[in-house]
């Protein structure tokens, strides 16, 4: 799939997934106005065949679907599609948030919402996508009984493909690359989720909890209690 290269053009387009038509002609108007491409589904059906057919770069989802839990349709998404999902919904409590973040969200936007906010928002989450995208090449990165292949943003281990979400994926490559050092988990947060995430420190554990059952580069992944998490590599 194509992806971004400026995010201020109308090369970059983004599938607005929300069933309170008012609300998504809204976003699309002031979207439309700020350079991006925009498409609208009003169910999570819609918003499937979206993805085939509009190809886009960024998700505005909702939580509350006539047809789909967004958090059902999101797990989807992350599971079929390496694009960044921001959730838009009412549920503004804490654990909401949690939940919706550590089942693959980029962001978290809840309403009522500003436009400006939103729009921000849309181009923090694309900048950092691309940032991650735009990484330099590397040679591939050895990991016990595996390997991970930076540019395809896949890990093979034992000869097989290891079906990693994208933050599971930037997290564990967040730790191998910085062998050995601590971090504790509002470092990592910072590091991948970014600055601007809403949710706690929670999350690093469950994705942690995570990259240990799929992969045994994810027990080298050890505990600091205390303090956070550091990858020790096997010693050659």
């Amino acid at each position: 799939m194509e992806r971004v290269e400026e995010i201020d053009t109308g090369e970059t387009r983004i599938l607005i997934i929300e069933d309170e038509k008012p609300i998504a002609d809204l976003l699309k108007y002031d979207l439309c106005r700020e350079g991006f491409a925009v498409k609208c589904a009003y169910t999570g059906a819609q918003g499937m065949l979206g993805m085939e057919e509009f190809e886009p770069h960024l998700v505005l989802l909702d939580w509350m679907l006539p047809d789909f839990s967004g958090v059902d349709l999101l797990k989807l998404l992350t599971d079929n599609y390496d694009i960044p999902v921001i959730m838009l919904t009412a549920r503004g409590a804490i654990e909401d948030k949690v939940y919706g973040m550590s089942c693959g969200a980029d962001d978290y936007i809840t309403k009522p919402f500003d436009l400006r906010e939103v729009n921000i928002r849309i181009r923090t989450v694309l900048r950092r996508f691309q940032k991650t995208l735009g990484l330099e090449k590397r040679e591939q990165i050895r990991i016990p009984d595996g390997l991970i292949y930076e540019n395809e943003r896949t890990v093979v281990q034992d000869g097989e493909q290891v079906e990693l979400t994208p933050k599971e994926f930037d997290l564990l490559l967040w730790m191998v690359r910085h062998p050995r050092q601590v971090f504790t988990r509002e470092r990592l947060l910072d590091a991948v989720w970014g600055y601007d995430y809403a949710g706690d420190t929670r999350t690093v554990d469950i994705h942690i909890q995570r990259l240990r059952k799929k992969l045994r580069a994810g027990e080298a992944i050890i505990t600091v209690f205390g303090v956070g998490y550091k990858y020790v590599p096997e010693e050659t």
